[in-house]
């Protein structure tokens, strides 16, 4: 009789075989008989949880909690706590509970997760759900940090990144530049800015180029160069154009900017640089600008009104608002705008501002109407707010402009006034991503013909020096609580809040 002859095939084949039996009957025994330490765990639990040692922004406004059996719901979302508490909303797709945050989680806070008491949904008729096992999970919001252009000592005319959050700063860009304007990059690793050669004061405007620079804000790309802060790049050089205005799309990818021939003044147009490209000639010219909130269309102020126009070269317009000469914002999805109304009271002759809440179902809502001055509006992340820096005119002898803050409840058209401020001169404001807090600056400027070299304000004088400020509204609902004023620790101007 012949003997049975195993082949190498044949015997790797046997072994594998052999191996998953014991696999197989290790995972029966485990899931019947496992403690609570063990891999094979018995009964419902969260099997993950999307934000789970994350850190999220304001634009993260959903986590998903996923089960590893159906589950009774008004359990699950009877015993689900968040500490701090964020108010939020169920909703449910099979074994998927997602939470949709009402408001954007507020920065520089630890959050965890608690889950224990909830039940599986019942197996048979008459028969309880078993309680699943409890569950902890964390995330963080990002850091409060913001950043600014320093006017004292190694600061003086370069970027510096301030993070509230945990209380440091470090100077970002190099002292051979002076920073005229920045904006944050929607990450917040990078700093798009334009700057000119130190110590050649107004003339320097001449001589912009584009940088971008790292701001070593970690955001869980592994990225080693973004993560190192101060890393400095040419973006636009200033060789054959005048560089001016500029801004930066939502999604980081497109910059629009005005530039100016140098050998023919009279030629000047907005053009438009996309990552890794060469710089293009959108044949557009116009006076303010701004990217929308989609990076796929341009805001442009043209004559008698704001043009809406695809970003790409000689487009013919999509929309056309004759009726405002200023945009101010967008919200952040894009579906409205703050607009300005120049206009004249006929009966009066005076001259008027008149500020328009304007959104894409064609409503144009008057919220204000000033002798003043409309400055700067934001909305809040939801787009129901917003916050404005008027200012109104003093009854003197001499013209003067009074600042003050207010906020607008766009549904009910209210306005609320927040603050009021003693000077009026070239302030700038930044909301808050989470909308908790306005900033603001106030700068110190000379006449003195020493300070030649330095940036000037609007006004033509000298930036010598500047505060920066926290306005923090009441909370939403809440009227005893009132509006609070602080001063920061830091002299500089032009402050933005990290996205």
């Amino acid at each position: 009789m012949n003997k049975l002859v195993l082949r190498p095939i044949d015997k790797i084949s046997l072994f594998i075989m052999t191996a998953l039996m014991f696999v197989i009957g290790g995972l029966i025994i485990g899931e019947n008989n496992c403690g609570s330490q063990c891999f094979f765990k018995k009964g419902p639990r969260v099997k993950s949880f999307t934000w789970q040692n994350k850190q999220i922004g304001a634009k993260d406004r959903a986590f998903i909690l996923t089960f590893n059996r159906p589950m009774d719901t008004v359990s699950v979302e009877n015993n689900l706590v968040i500490d701090p508490p964020v108010p939020g909303k169920f909703s449910w797709a099979g074994r998927r509970l997602a939470y949709t945050l009402k408001n954007s989680a507020p920065y520089g806070q630890t959050y965890q997760i608690y889950l224990s008491g909830a039940k599986e949904r019942f197996r048979q008729q008459g028969q309880p759900g078993e309680v699943m096992e409890p569950f902890v999970g964390e995330f963080q919001s990002r850091d409060r940090a913001l950043a600014y252009i320093g006017t004292q000592g190694e600061e003086e005319g370069r970027l510096v990144f301030y993070n509230l959050t945990r209380q440091n700063k470090r100077i970002l860009t190099p002292k051979e530049l002076v920073v005229i304007n920045f904006e944050f990059y929607p990450q917040g690793d990078y700093i798009l800015f334009s700057a000119a050669p130190q110590g050649r004061g107004i003339e320097g405007l001449r001589e912009l180029q584009l940088y971008k620079v790292t701001t070593g804000v970690d955001n869980g790309v592994d990225n080693p160069t973004a993560n190192q802060p101060g890393k400095t790049e040419l973006i636009l050089d200033n060789k054959d154009y005048q560089n001016n205005q500029f801004d930066l799309s939502n999604d980081g990818k497109i910059i629009v900017i005005q530039r100016v021939n140098r050998q023919n003044p009279a030629d000047f147009d907005l053009w438009m640089l996309k990552s890794g490209d060469k710089p293009e000639r959108l044949k557009v010219t116009g006076g303010e600008f701004s990217i929308t909130p989609d990076s796929q269309t341009l805001a442009v102020a043209r004559g008698e009104g704001i043009g809406i126009l695809p970003l790409e070269p000689r487009a013919e317009p999509l929309d056309f608002l004759p009726k405002f000469g200023q945009l101010l914002s967008f919200a952040p999805n894009g579906s409205a705008a703050a607009m300005v109304d120049f206009n004249t009271d006929d009966a009066n002759l005076r001259y008027m501002r008149s500020l328009f809440y304007v959104n894409n179902q064609g409503v144009q809502k008057e919220l204000l109407t000033t002798e003043g001055s409309i400055i700067d509006c934001q909305f809040n992340l939801r787009g129901t707010i917003i916050y404005c820096l008027l200012t109104e005119l003093v009854d003197t002898e001499e013209y003067k402009e009074q600042p003050y803050f207010a906020k607008f409840d766009i549904k009910t058209g209210a306005m609320m006034p927040l603050a009021t401020l003693s000077d009026y001169r070239d302030i700038n404001i930044s909301l808050a991503p989470d909308g908790l807090a306005l900033l603001f600056d106030q700068i110190i400027t000379s006449d003195n013909p020493i300070f030649n070299d330095k940036l000037t304000s609007n006004s033509g004088e000298a930036i010598i020096g500047g505060q920066l400020w926290l306005l923090i509204p009441p909370e939403q609902n809440n009227s005893s609580t009132q509006v609070e004023l602080k001063e920061l620790p830091l002299i500089g101007f032009r402050p933005k809040w990290l996205p």
